[in-house]
């Protein structure tokens, strides 16, 4: 199981869970947290038994965004990663899922701050958890930046547009609440508790058939800007060979016996 000082690597039953690790700057974004984080993505993909992933942050933040001088790599901190960065231009895009897609559902448990670069990557997740106090935003207008992560294509597509457009322009806080009634989070708990809600979505997902939660996935996101009519010609494509899967079977033989199924992924 992979990992660096800046992200840790946990299994919880068939969930692996991605931890950013620096408390001390509300976790912003340093060169050891994006290739552990490429590295955990990766990880999960290739492990069959992952059947989920919950993505968090330690000490009661997410993810305060950018850390320019931590991602150059100056001094001993992230060095040694250098040349990683050198062979994969561009790992940090994948790290933070703006080139990425996990093939496994990712659910977003957020505390405290999540902002420009945290909210950023709490684009590319599929499910998302916060606790009350949690702060969103993307600040880059206020600093004469640009939210390159994906920010300007992505958030419209998944809030109405005139959210989306104040959000980014405005450059102001979000607290939970108002996130999750502009639809950019899902779930609002108490704070401390965000963890636990996402470990408890994952598990949902877990006893589901993985072949099925993955091609439901995959076609969502597939299909999300095409036509209706093509939208669905894409989904029949994608879904009908899991119908012809042992864990269909075995889904529809369980439902007869009234037992629960017990899925091998083939």
């Amino acid at each position: 199981m992979g990992g660096t000082e800046h992200l840790t690597v946990r299994r919880e039953g068939a969930t692996l869970v991605l931890t950013l690790n620096r408390p001390e700057a509300k976790n912003a974004l340093s060169l050891a947290m994006l290739v552990g984080l490429y590295d955990g993505w990766l990880e999960a993909d290739a492990d069959d038994t992952v059947r989920s992933i919950v993505f968090t942050g330690a000490g009661g933040s997410f993810c305060a965004g950018m850390d320019l001088k931590a991602l150059a790599g100056k001094g001993m901190e992230g060095e040694q990663y250098r040349d990683r960065l050198k062979a994969d231009p561009d790992l940090h895009w994948k790290a933070m899922l703006r080139h990425h897609r996990p093939r496994k559902p990712v659910i977003a448990a957020v505390e405290g701050y999540c902002v420009a670069g945290g909210t950023e990557m709490l684009q590319g997740t599929d499910i998302r958890v916060a606790g009350e106090s949690a702060t969103f935003g993307l600040f880059e207008v206020k600093r004469g930046l640009f939210p390159i992560g994906g920010s300007t294509v992505r958030l419209q597509r998944q809030i109405p547009r005139t959210h989306a457009l104040e959000m980014l322009l405005t450059g102001r806080p979000y607290s939970a609440r108002e996130a999750a009634d502009i639809g950019l989070i899902g779930h609002v708990v108490p704070d401390g508790t965000a963890l636990t809600k996402a470990l408890e979505i994952a598990e949902q997902v877990n006893t589901c058939a993985p072949l099925a939660v993955e091609a439901v996935k995959a076609s969502v996101y597939e299909t999300a800007e095409l036509t209706e009519t093509d939208g669905l010609a894409a989904e029949l494509k994608r879904g009908w060979p899991v119908f012809d899967t042992a864990d269909a079977k075995e889904g529809a033989r369980a439902f007869a016996e009234k037992r629960p199924p017990v899925y091998k992924r083939h």
